[in-house]
């Protein structure tokens, strides 16, 4: 297993207020440990050390991560373990439908590592994970937050030839940034991979951190790049450093100016704008599903303000 490279040896700047979160408690949350950990399943919520665990695995909900918990690549912001992954287990698929099934969720999100390392890229194992949510959970939507698959079409059509409500790729950071947060991925290579999967028919969503050293000017061109290729649902959320080993945090940027972005995101004709300090991609998903649903609150709130 691969170690990262020690980016910073600077003390990590003191988290505000508003990024406190609780700590996980409780029975629901406890049921969902014992079910993550009877089936042997990765999740992005420990692997990615998700300031949301305690929130969203006591209501019941986890993103699962396929295809193993080691990457193929070394991004500066992921606490995901790089390194050579172990082979596909093929049985994967049916163990997620079935303990989606005996999570009784009625919104479950996918997730994986990237696999460069097959020639399918693993969408063959998230075609097949799909499937069998969807044939053991009729009634239950689903989010994938796949890999950009190197933007090959083939692969990409896999996933939306399953059918999932919604198909989210994230772009993470904006362009001047991507080599040093992202390190194998391209920026271009990303959007090319969301312009394939809306051109496909998928109802599309991507996601944006902040603090890593970008100015409000690239956040809003990023945001202008993502309506270009006709992205449906943004998500805006704060980077937090896993460890001393990844990229530390520029800035902690204030709730004030994720609300704004927020607003600049609707200006823009995103369906669905999800932006503050704690949001991250998966964060709030079932609302994701829903066309018109975040755009109709926003038309509301600008109603009552007048």
């Amino acid at each position: 297993m691969q170690e990262l490279p020690v980016i910073s040896e600077k003390p990590r700047v003191k988290k505000p207020d508003w990024l406190r979160v609780k700590l996980p408690i409780g029975q629901e949350y406890k049921h969902v440990r014992g079910l993550v950990d009877q089936h042997k399943l990765h999740t992005i919520c420990e692997s990615g050390n998700c300031p949301n665990m305690g929130e969203c695995w006591g209501a019941g909900t986890a993103t699962f991560m396929i295809l193993g918990n080691i990457c193929t690549r070394s991004c500066g912001f992921c606490a995901v373990a790089t390194g050579r992954p172990e082979a596909v287990d093929w049985d994967e698929p049916q163990r997620v439908a079935e303990a989606i099934n005996l999570m009784k969720v009625k919104h479950a999100v996918i997730t994986s590592v990237d696999r460069d390392e097959l020639k399918d890229g693993g969408s063959i194992i998230w075609h097949n994970t799909i499937k069998a949510v969807k044939a053991l959970n009729p009634d239950t939507t689903l989010e994938t937050l796949i890999p950009d698959f190197k933007a090959d079409r083939e692969n990409i059509q896999r996933v939306i030839d399953a059918a999932p409500e919604v198909i989210s790729h994230n772009i993470e950071t904006v362009e001047r940034l991507t080599r040093q947060v992202r390190i194998q991925a391209k920026y271009r290579r990303s959007l090319d991979t969301l312009r394939i999967l809306k051109e496909g028919g998928a109802r599309t969503k991507s996601g944006i951190m902040l603090g890593l050293g970008e100015s409000k000017e690239e956040i809003v061109e990023t945001l202008k790049d993502l309506a270009g290729v006709q992205v449906d649902v943004v998500t805006i959320g704060q980077y937090l450093q896993p460890t001393g080993k990844h990229l530390p945090v520029a800035r902690f940027v204030h709730p004030d100016e994720f609300a704004e972005l927020r607003e600049i995101g609707y200006e823009l004709g995103f369906d669905y704008v999800e932006s503050g300090p704690l949001v991250r991609s998966s964060y709030h998903s079932e609302r994701h599903v829903d066309p018109g649903y975040g755009r109709g609150k926003w038309l509301e709130e600008k109603a009552l303000a007048g």
